[in-house]
């Protein structure tokens, strides 16, 4: 019976659920007129607002890359004149051995390479005494080691040296001195000097003894000439006494005896005539005695032998006239000639004796320049002497510190030439660009680097951008660019290949933007944004700006628009609900 009223219970309650069930059904199918008109009309627009924002806008370039270290940077050993044969390579570094300044890269026949920072790589010894970038990279080297190498001035002084035997000593190693071959030159240019100098000083004492000798030579032409014009002036004198009568054309000297001659002759002449007449008296007289007419003749042979005698005495007078007339002619040209003579020999005495000395002077100046030539030299060759540095001991790298890359000598080769390679431990990327956006990065443009599934994030900027396509790996359709990571929480990247990110136009600050949805054009084709205001929607007039990442720079044009305020950006169609 229990079980009975149990049966009929359950069936009342299951038929009155279903009849529940049933009128709930029939309710949303039967509809008023007026839910049927209110259905049938346009849905109510819900706006979609979103809020102004501050940000910085930038248009990027996206792109990916391959992590690496710096470039590898071979190591090269250059040989050292100071060395006869280049050593033994004894020790080398392994792989990813990093390297600070000071250090010693390897052996070699028991002397180290050290390397140290600088760009202009080792090319010849740093001894004492020269000068150049190279020892002022050397001293800035040791002044950042704790050393003091004197003034950084390029020049490789004692105190450098003094420097460099320090270093070398901290490191255990013998620091390099000076070479037997410079030790005999140093001896060899000695003795070339002492040579020298006792040349220079006999050549300087010839020089002193040449001047005395010129002055000798002028006072002797100077005497000389004197005494031929002195016997010039006596010959002038003798000849003027056969000066040349300008109406005649004869010679003074010459009328005189002619004149002379003519008056004795005369004179004997009219004496021979008073002779004869006197003779002839006689003879016509015939008182006078025979003695007289011989007397009388005797006179008259007398007076004719004085003619004839005063003739002759008066040819030869005339004779002689004419030839010391010659004769003085003859010596005053001789004594002009003589003073001629006498003043070139003079010259020619005096020309020499001033070349003589020109020639000592000379002499002695050769001399002297070669003295001070070999001084110099061996000033030079002993400032050489002392602790040096030899180019096959020592490497510059631009950047420190590096790790080794690849070594590819081994154990027992010589030391020369590339003996390893190194990179330094900056991260860089390796990229490329296709040619529309290589033009957009430039050098020092900011990077954004990430790669979210690996939880990379880092920051770097544009070190590098090539010229040509189809360099340094990229293909002949894009442009390599290098980038160097100066930020990063992931050091292991080496290998990875990252996202990078460069924004090529920027704002430069944070600006007021809006999506670019909420910007439309008006009919006047002005920029608008629809702002709620106090419950309601009104337009309000922009200038946009810069647009990037769904986001527009807008600034209002005759009113405000500050960030939090709500723009629309879209409507919501009620239709399209999901039913509650």
């Amino acid at each position: 019976m229990a079980k009975k009223q149990t049966i009929v219970l359950s069936g009342v309650l299951v038929f009155a659920a279903v009849a529940t069930v049933g009128g709930w059904v029939a309710s949303t199918r039967i509809q008023s007129p007026a839910e049927m008109a209110a259905r049938a009309a346009p849905p109510v627009a819900s706006p979609i607002l979103v809020p102004v924002e501050k940000r910085v806008l930038s248009s990027n370039v996206v792109t990916r890359g391959t992590a690496r270290f710096g470039l590898p940077q071979p190591i090269s050993i250059v040989p050292s004149a100071l060395k006869k044969d280049a050593g033994l390579i004894a020790t080398l570094p392994l792989p990813n051995t990093q390297f600070r300044e000071g250090d010693v890269m390897l052996t070699a026949s028991g002397r180290p390479l050290f390397i140290l920072q600088g760009k202009l790589p080792a090319y010849r010894d740093l001894v004492p005494g020269i000068s150049g970038d190279d020892v002022r990279q050397l001293q800035q080297g040791l002044k950042r080691l704790g050393y003091h190498p004197g003034p950084i001035d390029g020049i490789y002084t004692h105190q450098t040296s003094i420097a460099v035997a320090k270093w070398y000593k901290s490191k255990g190693r013998e620091p390099f001195g000076s070479t037997p071959d410079q030790l005999a030159s140093v001896s060899t240019l000695e003795l070339a000097w002492t040579d020298a100098k006792k040349s220079e000083l006999t050549a300087v004492a010839a020089a002193a003894a040449a001047v005395p000798a010129v002055e000798t030579a002028r006072a002797s032409a100077e005497r000389n000439n004197k005494a031929a014009a002195a016997e010039l002036a006596a010959k002038m004198a003798d000849q003027r006494r056969f000066t040349v009568n300008p109406i005649t054309g004869t010679p003074l000297g010459v009328e005189t005896a002619r004149a002379t001659a003519d008056e004795k002759n005369k004179a004997a002449a009219a004496e021979l005539e008073a002779r004869i007449a006197e003779r002839a008296l006689i003879a016509l007289d015939p008182r006078q005695p025979a003695t007289a007419r011989k007397a009388a003749d005797a006179k008259l042979e007398v007076a004719r032998a004085v003619l004839r005698s005063s003739q002759l005495e008066g040819k030869m007078a005339v004779q002689a006239a004419e030839r010391d007339d010659k004769l003085a002619a003859e010596q005053f040209k001789l004594a002009e000639a003589a003073v001629k003579s006498v003043r070139l020999e003079g010259e020619m005495a005096v020309r020499s004796a001033v070349d003589a000395l020109k020639i000592a002077e000379f002499d002695a100046k050769i001399a002297r320049d070669r003295t001070n030539r070999l001084a110099a030299d061996l000033a030079k060759a002993e400032r050489k002497l002392g602790v040096q540095v030899p180019v096959d001991e020592i490497v510059f790298i631009p950047e420190l510190p590096v790790r080794v890359k690849e070594v590819t000598a081994r154990v027992g080769d010589p030391a020369k030439g590339t003996v390893l390679s190194v990179t330094d431990n900056k991260l860089a990327i390796d990229a490329s660009l296709p040619f529309d956006a290589a033009p957009l990065v430039k050098p020092g443009m900011p990077v954004a680097i990430d790669e979210q599934a690996l939880g990379v994030k880092a920051k770097g900027v544009v070190e590098r951008v090539a010229d040509t396509p189809g360099t340094f790996g990229a293909d002949g359709y894009h442009i390599y660019f290098e980038v160097r990571v100066i930020e990063t929480s992931t050091p292991q990247m080496e290998g990875i290949s990252v996202r990078l990110t460069i924004p090529v136009k920027s704002t430069g600050g944070a600006v007021t933007v809006v999506p670019i949805s909420a910007l439309s054009l008006a009919s006047d084709g002005k920029s608008r944004v629809q702002v709620k205001n106090k419950g309601t929607l009104e337009y309000l007039v922009v200038q946009p700006g810069l647009s990037a990442d769904g986001y527009v720079e807008v600034t209002p044009v005759d009113r405000t628009l500050e960030p939090g305020r709500l723009v629309v950006v879209g409507y919501e169609n009620p239709e399209k609900r999901t039913p509650p």
